[in-house]
């Protein structure tokens, strides 16, 4: 007999394919996000000067919108910091030109830190009612941060200083760069705002007036703002006008190798200098009222070096008018101070201005002791700067004129102080020797035109190396210079005395701000608790109903 057996049935093999599909879509799922809130970064870094793309800025924020609506604010935190990095690694390049790529991976990746934390604010709040409003103040109090902390803060990149070209430019006279900035973020916001509602509309047939409304007022409140702020834009000479001098005297080499050869740069800035004299004795150019030299035209300090001294007195002789001159110079208690100094023709030396706010890991180290543990580097900076205490404002053959120096022209409360002391034209002597050719120069000419308009005034920017210019009060360059060309700028300017509302208001503006980015916060957290409580009662009355 033979034994028959019943096969036994193999357990069913489940296809692998699926689940690869499915572990690929989720994958991507992460990804696109990703490298859209990246790009977008990067979109925004391209509408900064020196291109004159400010418009790109609104579909940078509408894509970083896209990003960010409807996730967690741990995502948000992610893909905040993913867009703070695109836009800053490329905008701040420059700080690694002579020191190499370390200082600007860490600059970029600690200020991208503060975009991280306003990513993830902005998911928080992006199921809210008028969504655009709460994101837009909750970047501006980002920026107001970042502005402050650390060491006395970082304003660079802030949305205003890509905006010198753009339709916005004038509401920087309404609220200086906090507003301006806001309106650029609101209309970038709202236009993905309207283009998410247009998209409901096609899928649902159903037109939700109030959401739509919002996101229409988002992107034309701004852009009617700035259209009726431009009557407070204006080039009228209210104190009649100044013949103003910028020297570019150039430098031996680019890099910070310029540093030493300390008296060739003095020695150019006094030769052209002289070069102007001539030309006006030859009548081939108008006299100027004043003349303005750059930051560090004289890092031989003329107080105790009389072979300085003697040199710029030969250079106000041969101009015969008063000069403002950029020098390092050493106090009575031994601290050191970068100065701007009022010469006279007549009377010499008469009045000085120290700069306040010095660069960290530049004019001064902070946390020298654990710093030099991970870098050498800063033995470049022997001794650090003392910071100035008083507002600078010469008066200059009957001309009052307010200086931010340099890095100053970054922070609003700089040049702001000078106007409010009186200031009738504004001068940003600077150095920008250091960068060589970066994008670091027409980012910081541009912070100049924002600021012209912001005060309503003529601004002077007056570099060892370029670019020179001369603005006008509505943010139009007049005139400028090549770079590492020894040249000198002539211009007649406007001379102003009234105050925009930005200049009253001050910080008001951009306090306002940041408390409606709070509350947007408070808000959002109270309907997520909402949301959870009411999800919890919802389960409890689940399990009540199946335990019945």
């Amino acid at each position: 007999m033979t034994a028959t057996t019943t096969p036994v049935d193999e357990p069913e093999q489940l296809d692998p394919q699926p689940a690869r599909a499915s572990r690929a879509r989720r994958a991507l799922r992460r990804l696109v996000p990703a490298a859209a809130a990246a790009l977008s970064g990067v979109l925004l870094y391209v509408s900064f000067p020196p291109r004159t793309l400010w418009w790109l800025a609104l579909p940078a924020f509408a894509v970083f919108a896209g990003c960010l609506h409807g996730r967690t604010w741990k995502a948000g935190l992610g893909l905040g910091y993913l867009f703070g990095l695109g836009f800053l690694l490329p905008l701040l390049v420059w700080t690694g030109v002579e020191v190499g790529p370390g200082p600007w991976l860490a600059l970029a990746a600690f200020e991208a830190v503060f975009v991280a934390l306003v990513g993830a604010g902005v998911a928080a709040v992006s199921r809210l009612p008028g969504y655009p409003l709460w994101a837009a103040a909750l970047w501006i109090a980002g920026e107001a941060a970042r502005a402050r902390v650390p060491f006395s803060g970082f304003p660079w990149g802030k949305i205003a200083f890509g905006q010198a070209d753009g339709v916005f430019l004038p509401l920087a006279a309404l609220g200086g760069t906090p507003v301006l900035g806001f309106a650029v973020v609101l209309c970038g916001f709202g236009l993905y705002e309207a283009v998410r509602r247009a998209r409901d509309v096609r899928a649902t047939g159903v037109l939700r007036r109030g959401a739509a409304a919002v996101a229409g007022l988002s992107v034309l409140v701004p852009l009617l703002g700035a259209f009726a702020a431009r009557p407070l834009v204006s080039d009228e000479a209210e104190d009649g006008t100044a013949t103003i001098a910028a020297i570019q005297g150039n430098v031996p080499r680019a890099g910070l190798g310029f540093n030493a050869q300390r008296r060739a740069v003095l020695d150019h800035h006094v030769r052209e200098t002289k070069r102007l004299a001539a030309e006006v004795k030859g009548g081939k150019v108008e006299r100027p009222d004043l003349v303005l030299w750059p930051e560090n035209s004289s890092d031989i300090d003329p107080f105790t070096n009389p072979d300085a001294r003697q040199e710029i007195e030969d250079a106000v002789e041969a101009i015969g008018v008063p000069l403002s001159v950029g020098g390092v110079v050493e106090g009575k208690d031994g601290k050191l101070y970068n100065e701007q100094i009022l010469w006279d023709p007549a009377k010499g030396p008469t009045d000085t201005y120290d700069k306040r706010q010095i660069q960290p890991f530049g004019e001064y180290i902070p946390l020298r002791g654990l710093i030099s543990v991970f870098s050498s580097d800063v033995d470049m900076v022997r001794q650090d700067f003392s910071r100035g205490s008083r507002p600078g404002v010469f008066t200059m053959a009957g001309t009052k004129v307010g200086l931010a120096t340099c890095y100053e022209a970054a922070f609003d409360w700089a040049v702001r102080d000078t106007v409010t002391n009186g200031a009738q034209i504004i001068s940003v002597p600077s150095n920008n020797a250091t960068f060589d050719r970066s994008e670091m120069t027409y980012q910081q000419l541009a912070m100049s035109r924002v600021r012209a308009v912001e005060h309503s005034r003529a601004v002077a920017v007056p570099v060892t190396s370029g670019v020179s210019a001369v603005i006008m009060p509505d943010g139009t360059v007049r005139a400028k210079t090549k770079w590492f060309t020894a040249d000198s700028l002539v211009e007649e300017v406007p001379l102003r005395s009234s105050q925009t509302p930005a200049t009253r208001l001050g910080t008001l503006p951009e306090g306002v701000l940041v408390l409606v980015a709070l509350g947007g916060l408070g808000w959002a957290v109270a309907s997520a608790r909402t949301r959870r409580g009411a999800g919890t009662a919802r389960g409890a009355g689940a399990g009540t109903a199946a335990g019945e």
